[in-house]
């Protein structure tokens, strides 16, 4: 479980995030981190929150966003927020360490998720991309399918398709949730 101060690497993305409130913190209402993203990376694909709002605040560097299909870049002092079911991306669009403040609300598993993703992305079990094969990720998108969606395929058929690719990968042992092997 993720804890204020916490941080948590993905070293393929080329992400850092800091917590400083957690959904333990703040009963669930909201979780809020602070990302680093080095020069080139960006976070692996887009995706929508379908419950959630997402407020970007940058306090360091350049950070390239498509919302929508909106795309733009935001300097330090700037703010960017992004509605539940909104489409959106980002990326470090400078050439110096991308530093934002985001908040995402309600928390919902969405630490779950992050530390799911980024641990795989630690222990080298994702493609180049930051992402995993397609029968661990249709288990791990199909227990989070309140936190986070593919973008343009409707929601009813990214279920249909997730709910078989789940029960499959489960069965050659992918679990749901997963934390980074300790070194």
């Amino acid at each position: 479980m993720i804890r204020a101060g916490d941080s948590i690497v993905n070293p393929v993305t080329g992400e850092r995030l800091v917590f400083e409130l957690t959904s333990h913190d703040t009963g669930g209402e909201l979780t809020q981190f602070e990302t680093f993203v080095e020069p080139g990376g960006a976070v692996a694909a887009a995706h929508v929150h379908p419950y959630q709002s997402e407020t970007f605040s940058v306090l360091e560097g350049t950070l390239g966003m498509k919302r929508g299909r909106e795309t733009f870049v935001l300097n330090a002092g700037e703010i960017a927020f992004v509605d539940p079911g909104v489409r959106h991306k980002f990326w470090n669009a400078g050439e110096d360490t991308l530093r934002f403040r985001a908040e995402v609300r309600p928390s919902l598993e969405f630490e779950s998720l992050i530390e799911t993703m980024f641990g795989l992305a630690a222990d080298g079990k994702t493609n180049r991309k930051g992402m995993p094969s397609p029968l661990r990720l249709a288990v791990i998108a199909n227990h989070h399918f309140d936190v986070v969606r593919l973008p343009l395929i409707p929601h009813a058929l990214q279920k249909a398709a997730l709910v078989p690719g789940s029960l499959l990968g489960r069965a050659v042992g992918f679990a749901p949730t997963y934390r980074a092997a300790i070194a």
